[in-house]
């Protein structure tokens, strides 16, 4: 894959092509790998975020805050901002990794992309990755709403049963579809006190098992 293609979505167009080449580099590949380069860039990320959220949103108390960064910079939202960017095309994996569907998996597509973060912050600066990282999250920071949940569908679902006093929700994998670098996971939520079920597909196990739980709540609470 051209490597200009991931460069025009990240906003950014690296100068030292190695750089760039070993942030996209899992370990399985070699030893010139982006391990270093996602510690980096995570720290980076947790700044620019930390601060994104202090300016935006000036009467919320530290514990809120903190509760809206972890949101953000959990590997869940970093895996969807990487599979907005096709990152995946764009990693170099040791050949296991790549027979097992490495290009697809969360945790590996999450710490690529924090390594990105550091090889920018590196060859440009912290304003630069700062840039980079509020563009690909400015749609996540403009859907927080002061005083709305913050918790998880899942949690959410589990309190409410809780409340009502009903056992908690199982969740069954139905099926996995797609090529291992593209991979769609099909769940099921069951409320079985209730006699009540629901579907829910996403890129990973977790993601669809949200997808489930948020339509459960939406069916069974006012």
């Amino acid at each position: 894959m051209d490597v200009a293609v991931l460069e025009r979505s990240l906003g950014y167009a690296f100068r030292d092509s190695e750089l760039l080449k070993t942030a996209l580099t899992h370990r399985s590949h070699g030893a010139n790998h982006n391990e270093r380069l996602e510690f980096l860039g995570d720290g980076v990320l947790n700044c620019v975020v930390a601060a994104a959220l202090f300016q935006r949103f000036q009467s919320l108390p530290e514990g809120d805050l903190s509760r809206l960064r972890a949101n953000l910079v959990r590997q869940d939202t970093l895996h969807q901002l990487a599979l907005s960017l096709n990152l995946g095309d764009f990693l170099l994996l040791g050949e296991g990794e790549m027979k097992s569907g490495g290009h697809a998996r969360p945790s590996i597509l999450a710490d690529a992309l924090e390594a990105l973060f550091g090889a920018i912050y590196l060859e440009a600066g912290f304003e630069a990755a700062a840039q980079v990282i509020q563009q690909l999250l400015a749609s996540h920071l403009s859907a927080i709403v002061p005083g709305q949940s913050m918790k998880d569908p899942k949690t959410r679902l589990q309190e409410w049963l809780q409340g009502q006093r009903k056992p908690l929700p199982q969740y069954q994998l139905l099926d996995t579809l797609g090529a291992a670098h593209a991979q769609k996971f099909h769940v099921r939520c069951v409320v079985e006190s209730l006699k009540f079920s629901t579907e829910g597909i996403g890129s990973s196990r977790r993601i669809a098992e949200q997808d489930a739980a948020q339509k459960a709540l939406e069916a069974l609470t006012p």
